[in-house]
């Protein structure tokens, strides 16, 4: 899967569907990260942050267009 990712909201569409082909809770993903469950849940809401909404600021000031691809979820390490 390929996406154009022009906000926040696509964004955390995209990571969601990436922790759900790895079969991952948001709890596991956070603890792999060492951060909150509630934050995995904010980012995959596409709830707007000053770091989300600077990053998509600067991407369309630039005119620089964000592709997310979705390998075919069969990392070794996953878990």
């Amino acid at each position: 899967m390929k996406a154009t990712v022009r906000d926040a909201s696509t964004l955390g569409l995209v990571l969601r569907e990436a922790r759900v082909r790895y079969q991952m809770t948001q709890d596991q993903l956070a603890e792999r990260l060492g951060i909150s469950q509630r934050y995995v849940s904010e980012m995959e809401a596409g709830k707007p942050g000053i770091f989300t909404d600077r990053l998509f600021l600067m991407l369309r000031e630039l005119d620089v267009v964000l592709i997310a691809e979705l390998k075919d979820g069969s990392r070794s390490d996953a878990r």
